[in-house]
């Protein structure tokens, strides 16, 4: 079935893009709908109007110049008469006598100044006549037919045409690029407040350390600036109460665990073997959980060598004991924070050695993005748990191994740290037949 044609849909990939270019078009369309509009009132009514009070005066000229000649029969006469007509009216006549204007047929339809200008001689003149506006362009050729011969005239162009259109046209075209030229300037003035805000927006969550962004244009940008700045404020206040509580649960929760750990060692007893199995347990979910709530941490971005990065990674995931491929075709480079970049890429090439015994890291630059993928030849998540398992302390034990331990902080703890770069983790099927975690970075 043919796909039906919507107007609305096209006009909209038509439209710009852009808020700048939005608000020029909303500017120049009528701008441009009153040009045209004028230029047609222009035409309609001036043009013809002094078209034809010229091509009356041109006509007049060549009437009188007619006129005199037959009156005033001989070429000496007609000499006098012609050189007259030269010198005060422009106009170059010559009169072969005895000659017959031979019935030429038009080539084109007469066009708009060879209409006016045979019903301004017409007027005049009640002699049959020929009209060529075509054959040069700074000239008007008109023969005309006399009882006793043909006379030919060559009359300037520019005596039927006026300097006052050309002027008109001018302005309305300086006049348009002016206006444009001031509407572009100041669009561009009030575009840039919200052009930085979206920036700042950006740079904040990336988890980047920004400034209070100075409120400045219209009022609805002044209004979203003061609520940027509130919400920042917030964020800050948030990040700084949760530092804060980590110190308290390192504290409150480490030290405990220590003093049991060496009450247990002390007693060395083979009933305590499951005691210390549930305080080595304890320390795991501590310890993801801290993890977890501190996130990126105060680490600053800076310029990454990613390729280098993953190298690392591999070879230290080869030592643990993976068995992991690793493809890269080119030098990456990617303002990151090294350590928590680090931390999500192990946690997924870690959680991806637990479930398959072939593990494949690769990375390649996908036009504004860099994209690492994580594979391997495990059991795989079906599709409808994928964001199931980005959930904090979430283990799908019914899908994956039992005997792989974990708290269940791995892949939530990579995705928070995507989230912070301005990134994303993808879940998919791999080629290896088991899952593929994908990590997107803007580049």
């Amino acid at each position: 079935m043919r796909a039906l044609f919507h107007p609305t849909r096209f006009i909209k990939r038509l439209l710009p893009k852009t808020l700048l270019g939005r608000s020029l078009l909303i500017i120049v369309s009528p701008l441009i709908l009153l040009q045209i509009f004028s230029a047609w009132v222009f035409f309609e009514r001036h043009w013809d109007t002094v078209a034809l009070r010229l091509a009356r005066g041109l006509s007049g000229d060549i009437a009188a110049t007619i006129d005199l000649a037959r009156q005033s029969p001989g070429t000496k006469n007609h000499k006098a008469t012609f050189e007259f007509a030269r010198v005060h009216w422009n106009i170059h006549v010559t009169f072969k006598e005895g000659e017959i204007l031979r019935n030429v047929a038009p080539v084109a339809a007469p066009n708009n100044l060879e209409r006016i200008l045979r019903h301004a001689l017409t007027d005049r003149i009640h002699l049959p006549m020929v009209i060529d506006s075509r054959s040069k362009d700074r000239d008007v050729f008109i023969n005309i037919q006399a009882p006793d011969g043909v006379f030919h005239i060559i009359a300037p162009r520019k005596r039927l045409f006026t300097s006052t259109t050309y002027l008109f046209l001018a302005l309305m075209a300086g006049s348009s690029l002016i206006l444009f030229a001031v509407a572009m300037l100041f669009m561009r003035n009030q575009i840039s407040p919200i052009r930085r805000l979206a920036a700042a927006a950006d740079t904040l969550g990336k988890g980047g350390d920004i400034p209070i962004f100075r409120i400045q244009g219209a009022v609805e940008v002044r209004q979203a600036a003061a609520a940027f700045n509130r919400m920042r404020d917030r964020l800050q206040r948030q990040i700084g109460q949760r530092t804060e509580m980590l110190a308290g649960v390192s504290h409150d929760l480490r030290t405990p665990l220590t003093r049991m750990k060496l009450q247990i060692a002390m007693m060395n007893n083979p009933e305590t073997e499951a005691l210390k199995g549930d305080v080595t347990e304890m320390e795991q979910m501590v310890e993801g959980y801290l993890a977890f709530a501190r996130g990126e941490g105060n680490e600053p971005m800076a310029a990454t060598d990613l390729t280098g990065l993953l190298k690392t990674i591999v070879r230290d995931a080869t030592r643990s004991g993976a068995n992991i491929d690793f493809t890269c075709d080119e030098a990456l480079t990617l303002s990151v924070r090294r350590d928590a970049i680090r931390r999500c890429i192990s946690n997924l090439v870690s959680n991806a050695a637990k479930y398959g015994d072939q593990v494949s890291l690769s990375a390649a630059r996908k036009k504004d993005k860099i994209e690492i993928n994580v594979d391997d030849n495990g059991p795989g998540i079906p599709t409808d748990l994928h964001e199931t398992v980005f959930r904090a302390f979430s283990r799908l034990d019914q899908s994956r191994n039992t005997e792989t331990g974990g708290v269940g902080l791995g892949l939530t703890i990579a995705k928070d740290i995507a989230h912070t770069h301005g990134g994303e983790i993808q879940l998919g099927e791999s080629p290896m037949g088991g899952l593929r975690a994908s990590l997107y970075l803007p580049v």
